[in-house]
């Protein structure tokens, strides 16, 4: 699953004609401060700043920006009187008595320090250009905090990146000069935030796989996959080989994050009404009945028959990847289409999977996971909040799946379903008590020498295991493992196969019949439910993209590679079977691929050509008011 992030980089670069620099202009190392005059936290920041400027001396130039907290007219007023000045000396000269005046800025401090430099008087001269440029000044910086990706004061940018760290001097200190362990987690998180990573990724592992396979040391790959792995206790033997840790075991928590994801947007996400769900709920279902009926029509009958769940499914990291890789070219709206009809089919696939490719069931152990289904869901109606106690129980509902004939991965949609969603009803009241707290603790000298007490970290423990819903904290930690880790892993234990000459001989009929249901299947049954919804009034399509584009998308949900692949090992037990069938996933996924993708960049959406000239209209006005920003700055 993708969310859309907050920009991590600098919208507006570092302007010497009219941004406030504080130290050597030139400095190797820039710092860049979003802060308000009002907010408490950039005051106490303030300190810290200076702190690490007398550090680092002459290597470091730092700027402060405006973004006057919200609703506060002290806050923007502070900050048009800092920006009435004529000098940069003038006006870091005021922004020291702004944070240092006293705990809270008030009007009274405001008057003092306009009195104490002498621009009471001043400001009766200035004139009304001097004070509109402070105000388009201020302007200027609010949006650039808003294009920046900036929710909160303080917030600092280290060379034009966002920091997201702690700052109090050391931790800034080492971001500043990039050491190894802040480069590798700089580097990780911005791989990460790269929208297509994830497909990248995925697509590395399934090559390697190919290669691994037809190379000498293909059998030695083939023995490890198969390795035995296991434990004992007592007479009790439980043993899994390398592949089946991976597919019943790792990717149960690829299914766990699935379904934490389905859970969320029909909670509290985009399939959470009627009216926003409809479309891309039809189109998931157009998208898996007709490529099933294709694949039926061509195999109907024979030991391939069972085969024909493998083009239901779509991969929501490879079509998504290619739409983020497509940027502009395609309106945000239809990513979020695609998305939500990729988890209305993510709902189908988990539930064929478990109806029709599940072995003997062993009623024993069945019943054992209803017993542990039924905690859970006592748990739930508990308002439980504590994740490792789901967890422990989806451990022993796992062993019990998988010991009843259900595919073991299914423990993890069902701990999915009964992990609470929502946050706490009285969540501004927990946030109140957690700054209660730090500001109880923060008074205490014992406190700012030797950290928190005990009963402070107790209770904010308690608070942070209240404050954020399970489903989130669980999705925050588990989902980039599910897609950096165990994604990539399960392509490269499944994907490999040994491209032989005769591979698809006496084949055909299998690898035509997923072919046709992933590359013409696909596309063509839900852009059939598309038009259907929208004929009969059940659904609208947005004026935001076109039916090309809609087109395009649908093709791209013809790249089915994981779900595919992994229904594909549950219905061909023979390994001749599966290597036909992986063949054609591959190729399907690669049709489909190149299809969308042509369809999508030389598409155009209905509002493009508008969006185009307002687009420019902003620009040269930007264009022209920072023109003259820097032509009053160097008056």
């Amino acid at each position: 699953m993708t969310r859309i992030e907050p920009p991590s980089k600098l919208d507006r670069p570092v302007d010497e004609t009219f941004d406030h620099i504080l130290g050597n202009p030139a400095a190797e190392i820039t710092l860049v401060e979003y802060g308000s005059y009002i907010c408490p936290h950039c005051r106490a920041a303030n300190e810290e700043i200076a702190r690490v400027r007398d550090h680092f001396g002459e290597r470091l130039r730092y700027i402060f920006r405006h973004l006057p907290i919200p609703g506060s007219e002290i806050a923007r007023r502070a900050a048009e009187l800092a920006e009435c000045t004529h000098t940069d000396e003038d006006f870091w000269r005021v922004h020291m008595k702004l944070m240092t005046r006293s705990a809270q800025l008030t009007e009274e401090d405001i008057a003092v320090v306009t009195a104490e430099l002498g621009l009471d008087t001043e400001r009766t001269r200035m004139s009304e250009t001097m004070i509109e440029r402070a105000k388009a000044r201020i302007d200027l910086d609010i949006g650039s905090a808003r294009a920046s990706g900036v929710r909160f004061t303080p917030t600092f940018f280290i060379n034009d990146r966002r920091y997201d760290g702690p700052w109090d001097k050391s931790s800034l200190s080492d971001a500043l000069l990039g050491r190894l362990g802040h480069r590798v987690q700089s580097a990780a998180l911005d791989f990460a935030g790269w929208g297509p990573s994830a497909g990248l990724l995925l697509l590395l592992a399934t090559i390697l796989a190919v290669v691994l396979s037809n190379s000498p040391v293909g059998p030695t790959f083939e023995a490890l996959v198969h390795e035995n792995l296991g434990f004992v206790i007592g007479s009790a033997v439980f043993q899994l080989s390398l592949l089946h840790w991976i597919n019943d075991g790792l990717l149960t928590i690829f299914f766990l994050v699935v379904g934490l994801e389905i859970k969320r947007e029909m909670t509290v996400g985009r399939l959470a009404t009627l009216n926003t769900a409809a479309l891309p709920i039809a189109a998931a279902i157009g998208g898996m009945v007709v490529p099933a009926l294709l694949y039926w029509l061509i195999v109907p009958s024979g030991p391939w028959a069972h085969g024909w769940g493998v083009p239901m499914a779509t991969d929501t990291a490879f079509a998504v990847a290619l739409i983020v890789m497509l940027g502009r070219r395609v309106p945000v709206e239809l990513r979020v289409f695609l998305t939500a009809a990729a988890i209305v089919d993510d709902i189908g696939s988990i539930a064929v999977v478990a109806v029709f490719y599940s072995s003997e069931i062993n009623l024993v152990y069945a019943a054992a996971a209803g017993a542990f289904t039924l905690l859970l869901w006592l748990l739930n109606r508990a308002h439980v909040y504590r994740v490792s106690t789901y967890l422990l129980l989806g451990i022993a509902l796992w062993a019990c799946i998988c010991g009843s004939g259900f595919h073991a991965s299914m423990a993890g949609i069902v701990l999915a379903l009964f992990i609470p969603t929502r946050p706490p009803a009285n969540l501004r009241a927990l946030m109140v008590q957690a700054d209660m707290i730090i500001a109880v603790e923060a008074r205490q000298g014992d406190a700012l020498r030797h950290g928190p007490s005990l009963p402070a970290l107790r209770a904010l423990d308690a608070i942070h295991d209240r404050i954020e819903s399970p489903a989130d904290r669980l999705l925050r930690h588990a989902g980039t493992r599910s897609s950096y880790l165990i994604l990539p892993l399960f392509a490269l234990a499944n994907a490999g196969v040994e491209i032989a000459p005769g591979l698809w001989s006496g084949h055909e009929p299998l690898m035509l019949a997923i072919i046709a249901g992933l590359f013409v299947g696909k596309p063509l049954g839900m852009m059939a439910a598309c038009a259907i919804a929208v004929h009969i009034g059940v659904a609208s399509k947005p004026s935001m993209y076109s039916w090309q584009q809609l087109v395009g998308a649908a093709a791209l949900a013809g790249i089915g590679f994981t779900m595919s692949l992994f229904i594909a090992g549950q219905a061909f037990a023979e390994a001749p079977d599966f290597a036909a069938a992986k063949i054609a996933v591959f190729l399907a996924s690669i049709l489909s691929a190149a299809l969308g993708t042509f369809l999508l960049l030389t598409s155009r959406s209905p509002s493009k050509d508008r969006e185009t000239t307002s687009l420019d209209k902003r620009e040269a006005e930007t264009g022209r008011h920072r023109s003259t920003l820097s032509a009053n700055y160097r008056a």
